[in-house]
């Protein structure tokens, strides 16, 4: 009877972690993030609420969650999981909503005036953060989340530059609050400029953060507005995988300098990009149905949210507060800039 009672045990302790039947099993903390993502797209149907992306709102209940009531022990290897796993399939799923046609349809001028936007934004914010001298880490993911695609960049960004996840909440929540921001003024500023459609779609889609927010601003002022902000944000969500790759090899340099020449390096190359990349490559094809767009669609989202409701677990409001207000200032700063730097060029252009 022992003999059958060690053998039991020695194959027990060879399962893997996420079928392993005591402590370490991820099915807790799995189970509690996807829960927190599904109370977030639930609360998307009451008024007011439906016009935050459910990433934002899964991240807010989960640092609720864990600020007032506090993140079970049990729930750590699942939340952990989560927060790699689960996001990286999201990411790589994400590349399904972009095709190559898209690029085509914003037209070489458009796509111009996006990247210039896109790399003076980062290249501002990041000089403005050693201005404020706030931390290079929390630096980078506001300069990514403000520049190309608000929760999706940061969180997509961390993969590399591995800040604390108290700088991944504050930067998310700077994307959330200054994107809230142009949801509501943008529309009014283009009504009260004039702008046409096309002109109003390509800067929505040039400055705002998310891509629920861009819908949101640009819808407001007309169908042709909205379509072209829509595609002209996705061309830009799409440069999200060569930033991580320049930003995992910026890393790396950084990695061989500290540890000397004779040091061997590797650099955090993050795999899941090149999935990203061929996802992509695969929506161009035009062999994926269109009926299972609106699957894939509420898969990636559901998997980010679940990712970001983990992070919210994983939050410290204490240690957010402690950051202090000079965050804010930066995202506020990369607000204003990338909002006023794609408006003169988008009247100077198109």
């Amino acid at each position: 009877m022992a003999h059958v009672q060690t053998d039991y045990i020695n194959r027990v302790t060879r399962l893997p972690l996420w079928i392993h039947p005591q402590k370490g099993s991820i099915w807790p903390g799995l189970v509690l993030s996807a829960a927190i993502a599904a109370l977030a797209f639930g609360l998307r149907i009451i008024p007011g609420i439906g016009v935050l992306s459910p990433l934002i709102i899964a991240i807010l209940i989960g640092m609720a969650f864990r600020n007032l009531i506090g993140t079970p022990a049990i729930a750590k290897p699942g939340v952990t999981f989560s927060l790699k796993r689960v996001l990286r399939a999201g990411i790589v799923l994400l590349g399904l909503q972009l095709t190559a046609q898209q690029v085509i349809e914003v037209g070489g001028v458009g796509l111009a005036l996006i990247i210039a936007t896109l790399v003076a934004t980062f290249a501002f914010t990041t000089w403005l953060g050693r201005a404020l001298r706030i931390d290079a880490g929390l630096t980078q993911l506001i300069a990514a989340g403000s520049s190309i695609c608000g929760a999706s960049a940061v969180i997509a960004t961390n993969t590399v530059t591995r800040a604390r996840d108290e700088d991944v909440a504050y930067a998310v929540a700077c994307v959330t609050i200054f994107g809230s921001l142009s949801m509501v003024l943008m529309p009014l500023v283009g009504g009260a400029m004039n702008m046409g459609p096309h002109a109003f779609g390509l800067w929505t889609g040039a400055s705002i953060h998310e891509v629920a927010q861009v819908v949101a601003a640009a819808y407001a002022r007309g169908t042709e507005a909205g379509e072209f902000g829509t595609i002209a944000k996705l061309t830009r969500v799409m440069m999200l995988a060569p930033m991580v790759l320049m930003l995992g090899a910026a890393a790396a340099r950084r990695m061989r300098k500290q540890g000397g020449t004779s040091e061997r390096t590797a650099p955090p190359m993050p795999w899941f990009v090149l999935g990203f990349v061929a996802m992509v490559g695969l929506a161009s094809t035009g062999w994926m149905p269109d009926v299972t767009e609106p699957f894939t669609t509420g898969t990636t989202q559901f998997l980010l949210a679940t990712a970001l409701a983990a992070m919210g677990l994983e939050t410290d409001m204490r240690k957010l507060a402690a950051e202090g207000v000079r965050p804010a200032l930066l995202g506020a700063g990369a607000w204003v800039f990338v909002s006023l730097f794609s408006l003169g060029l988008v009247l100077l252009l198109a």
